[in-house]
């Protein structure tokens, strides 16, 4: 008998990749899902019978009741993301990014296994030239940061879960997102050919869709030896100021020009580079560049003109 995954928010940014890849895999799958977009980012799912889709709240405490017990694995991607997007929504950011991963691990089985992505934007502003690694204290410098950095504590004190703690994501999806840093950037070079960049020496770390998702299902098919732990999870070569951020998409694109502002700053203030090495030694490797991701976004934005595919 195939294991049974709950997904929350399995219709986003990250789901609509990752469910048809468990289904494919050999999972059943229930997504919880607002499906709030009105899209058909899992239209191609339904030809598995060991697909569910429930629109509902990830809230909402009965649909947890009914949900929770029949499934093995708990993946909960439901959540506002972003620090401007929780900024706008306090409420909402806390009680779905926190308090929702907390009822579901409430009402979690010890056998039941969690594995929860957060982010490491709670690392906040790091030390130059330092690595963060899993050891290094969580300083969020936004609600979105503490939020999940509060998820990822009621996931690993319970013992039976696992913590990805995301690099900033990018690359192309069912549910397109436009205001993740290297989509953004990549599409201002393609539909402006221009971008005016502040605070440009802010160094982050990235990370593709795809190989965000092939470290959940490393981490499914490893969690013995993973429980309990978080891991970083990005591109080790890939800690990347803005600028030359800019300089790999201008590689692309030798007619995109940026510019960095000489007054005003970046509303985001994270600025850090990150380690990736205890996930590495598990065994898990990237299959994306940032280089193969910036192509391939380039390809895809040759069929996208619209701002909805944005958080905010």
């Amino acid at each position: 008998m195939s294991e049974r995954v709950l997904v929350t928010g399995g219709g986003g940014y990250i789901g609509s990749v990752l469910v048809p890849t468990l289904l494919a895999d050999g999972y059943e799958v229930t997504v919880l899902d607002t499906f709030k977009a009105g899209g058909t980012e899992l239209a191609d799912c339904c030809r598995y019978p060991t697909f569910r889709p429930i629109r509902g709240d990830a809230r909402d405490g009965r649909l947890l009741d009914e949900l929770v017990p029949s499934h093995d694995i708990i993946i909960p991607l439901a959540a506002l993301v972003g620090a401007p997007l929780c900024k706008e929504d306090a409420v909402g950011a806390t009680t779905l990014n926190r308090d929702a991963v907390r009822d579901l691990v409430a009402r979690s089985r010890p056998d039941q296994r969690i594995v929860i992505p957060t982010t490491n934007s709670g690392y906040g502003i790091g030390e130059a030239g330092v690595f963060c690694t899993e050891e290094t204290p969580m300083r969020p410098i936004s609600l979105y940061g503490t939020t999940k950095v509060e998820a990822e504590t009621a996931v690993l004190e319970r013992g039976n879960g696992v913590s990805l703690r995301l690099a900033t994501v990018f690359g192309m999806s069912p549910r397109m997102r436009l205001d993740l840093l290297v989509n953004d950037f990549t599409y201002r070079a393609v539909t402006d050919r221009a971008v005016i960049v502040f605070e440009g020496h802010f160094k982050r770390n990235y990370i593709h869709v795809r190989d965000v998702v092939k470290g959940f299902l490393h981490a499914i098919r490893n969690f013995d030896a993973m429980r309990a732990n978080a891991y970083n999870l990005g591109l080790s070569d890939a800690n990347l100021s803005m600028i030359e951020l800019c300089q790999r998409i201008q590689k692309h694109l030798p007619g995109f020009v940026y510019v960095e502002a000489p007054i005003g700053e970046d509303p985001d203030k994270r600025n850090y580079i990150v380690s990736n090495e205890k996930l590495e030694r598990t065994g898990w490797k990237p299959d994306w560049s940032i280089d193969d991701g910036i192509a391939e976004l380039i390809r895809g934005y040759a069929m996208l003109r619209n701002s909805r595919f944005a958080n905010v």
